[in-house]
């Protein structure tokens, strides 16, 4: 019994060491960009603004996620209730990349009908990290 214990607490250390971060997750992000050419850097403002605008649809990031990030959100089609985002007022955000990747490929196609760049993504994650 006593090492069936030492074995999940092992396990549990394990888990937490390998755990993501919003910032190490921006870093990833930062890596896939840099090959980009032209590339210099994420911004907080271009996030904001991206996050903001209408993208030739109906809907920006801000149709669901609200303007401000810090509060919950509702998606505009189903009504669901979505937690907010902004890592700030919700520590899950972010924090896993295979998450990160699903939601911006299914969010980036619905308000821009393609994929997010990593340059885009990087740019609304920054933005979303300034938020307090």
């Amino acid at each position: 019994m006593l090492r069936v214990f030492f074995v999940l607490c092992l396990m549990l250390i394990a888990q937490s060491a390998f755990a993501e971060t919003p910032e190490s997750v921006l870093a990833t992000l930062k890596s896939e960009a840099s090959g980009t050419p032209g590339f210099q850097g994420f911004s907080a403002a271009r996030g904001e603004t991206f996050f903001k605008t209408k993208h030739g649809g109906e809907w920006s990031c801000s149709s669901c996620h609200t303007e401000n990030t810090v509060a919950e959100g509702k998606h505009a089609k189903t009504g669901k209730v979505i937690k907010p985002i902004a890592p700030s007022a919700n520590a899950e955000r972010f924090t896993d990349m295979a998450k990160v990747e699903k939601w911006f490929k299914r969010n980036c196609n619905d308000v821009l009908e393609r994929v997010c760049t990593p340059q885009e993504k990087g740019d609304v994650l920054t933005y979303l990290l300034a938020v307090k």
